[in-house]
């Protein structure tokens, strides 16, 4: 059934984290639902508004990497691309950053 998909342990540890943050975000907006804030993003959002658009760049974060890791490491003149890893922890702490200031 996923055999299309190149599940390495970094994208099966990528999509869980996205599945646990939307089960625990869903949880927490049933026992406490959110309001509008305003923070560095040009809207007023709520928590879900912030963890879709945190969800989004983290997947863009993570795609521009993938692309872009052979050249980066051609350019770096390194034997093997970096670690898909680095994109991960890149795009997480991004969107703390979202969810936490956004």
């Amino acid at each position: 059934m996923f055999a299309w998909m190149a599940w390495t342990t970094p994208v099966a540890v990528f999509f869980i984290c996205m599945a646990l943050m939307l089960a625990g975000m869903t949880v927490w907006e049933l026992k406490r639902p959110s309001t509008l804030r305003k923070g560095f993003l040009p809207i007023a959002t709520t928590r879900g508004d912030r963890l879709s658009i945190g969800l989004l760049t983290a997947a863009y974060i993570n795609l521009a990497f993938v692309g872009l890791a052979d050249r980066i490491g051609a350019s770096l003149s390194l034997a093997n691309p970096p670690s898909v890893w680095i994109s991960f922890v890149l795009s997480m702490a991004v969107l703390a950053f979202i969810m936490r200031r956004g």
